[in-house]
C-alpha cells in the first residue's frame, strides 16, 4: 500500500500498475480456468503458464528478483515444453452471434472505439497511452453491459480467457522482444555494429548510412519483432555516427528511420500482435498468410521512405 499512498510517485504511475494488477489477475483468473477445464489436454502445464504470468505482472513489483526470475523460468519451460494448450472453446455459435447483432446493430462498433479514442486522449494530455487503453477498456465494458444485461462480469474474464488461450505463449512475445531490446543496448550491441558499419561507410557519406540505417531499421526489427526495440540499437550503431551528425533535422529522419522499422514489422512472425495472433484468433491455413500479403506494400514503403530520407537530408 506504501506504493500507492506514497505522494513521491506520479499519479499516472499509479495508474499504470493498476492496469497491470488487473491484467495480472485475468492471467491469474485464465491459470485456474484451465486448471479445472476437463477438456484442457493440458490442464497442469497451462496453468503453470499463465499463473506464472500473472503473478508476475501483477505483483512482479513486490516480488525478489528471485522469486521473478523463477517464475519467469517456470513460464518459459511450459511454453518450450509445449505444454500450454487451449482448453474449452466457448466461441458464441453463429446462431447467437447473428442473434446479438439484430439486437446491438453497428452500435457494437462504439466500445472498441472507445479503446483507442481514449488512449489517444490520455497520450495527447501527456499521460500514458497504456492508463487510457485500460480507462477504454472500462468505458467499453460499461456500454457492453448497458447493450445486454447478460454481459454479466464473468462473461468479460472468460473472454479475455479465451483470447489469451486461443493465442497462447505467442502472447508474452511483444513484452519479451522489448525487453531484449534493452538488454541489447545495455550490452553494447550499437557499439559493435558502429565498429563494422563504420568499416564499409566512409565516414561523412550521408547517402550510404540513410540506407544502411533505414535498411538496418527494416532487418533489426524483423529479427526483434518491435520497431521501438530496433531504434535504440540502430540509433546508437548507425543513425547518430553517420546519419544524424550531418542533416539538418535529426529528429524528422529518426522519425522517418522508425517508420522503416514498420516496413520490417510487416515481413516478420516476430511481430506476433501483428502477424501470427490474427492467424490464431482467425484459425487461418496458412500460417504466414497476413506476411506474404505484406511484402509488397513493404517493399514500396522502404523504397520510398529511403527516397524521401536521401531528399530531406
Amino acid at each position: 500500500m506504501a506504493f500507492f499512498t506514497s505522494p513521491d510517485i506520479p499519479m499516472m504511475t499509479k495508474l499504470l500498475e493498476v492496469v497491470y494488477i488487473i491484467i495480472g489477475i485475468i492471467c491469474i483468473y485464465t491459470a485456474g480456468r484451465n486448471l479445472f477445464d476437463r477438456e484442457n489436454p493440458s490442464p497442469w502445464g497451462t496453468s503453470l503458464f499463465w499463473g506464472s504470468v500473472g503473478i508476475v505482472i501483477a505483483f512482479g513489483r513486490w516480488l525478489p528478483n528471485i522469486v521473478n526470475g523463477s517464475l519467469i523460468l517456470l513460464m518459459s519451460a511450459s511454453a518450450i515444453l509445449r505444454l500450454v494448450k487451449p482448453g474449452q472453446n466457448l466461441t458464441p455459435t453463429a446462431e447467437q452471434t447473428k442473434a446479438r447483432f439484430e439486437k446491438i446493430g453497428m452500435k457494437i462498433f462504439v466500445p472498441a472505439l472507445s479503446i483507442g479514442v481514449f488512449s489517444l486522449i490520455f497520450a495527447l494530455l501527456g499521460g500514458n497511452a497504456l492508463v487510457g487503453t485500460g480507462f477504454g477498456v472500462l468505458v467499453a465494458m460499461i456500454l457492453l453491459f448497458a447493450y445486454s444485461r447478460d454481459n454479466r462480469p464473468k462473461v468479460f474474464f472468460d473472454d479475455a480467457a479465451r483470447f489469451l488461450s486461443i493465442v497462447g505463449p505467442t502472447s508474452m512475445l511483444p513484452p519479451l522482444l522489448a525487453v531484449l531490446g534493452t538488454v541489447f543496448t545495455v550490452a553494447g550491441v550499437g557499439d559493435v555494429i558502429a565498429d563494422i558499419v563504420g568499416r564499409i561507410i566512409p565516414q561523412g557519406n550521408v547517402t550510404a548510412g540513410i540506407i544502411v540505417y533505414a535498411l538496418g531499421m527494416m532487418l533489426f526489427t524483423m529479427i526483434m519483432g518491435n520497431a521501438f526495440a530496433a531504434i535504440t540499437v540502430m540509433t546508437v550503431g548507425i543513425g547518430a555516427p553517420f546519419v544524424l551528425n550531418y542533416v539538418k533535422d535529426p529528429a524528422a529522419m529518426v522519425m522517418l528511420a522508425l517508420t522503416c522499422g514498420y516496413c520490417g514489422t510487416l515481413l516478420t512472425p516476430m511481430a506476433a500482435n501483428f502477424n501470427i495472433v490474427p492467424v490464431a484468433i482467425l484459425d487461418m491455413k496458412d500460417k504466414m498468410g497476413v506476411i506474404k500479403n505484406q511484402i509488397l506494400p513493404a517493399a514500396v514503403m522502404i523504397v520510398f521512405q529511403i527516397i524521401y530520407m536521401i531528399l530531406i537530408k
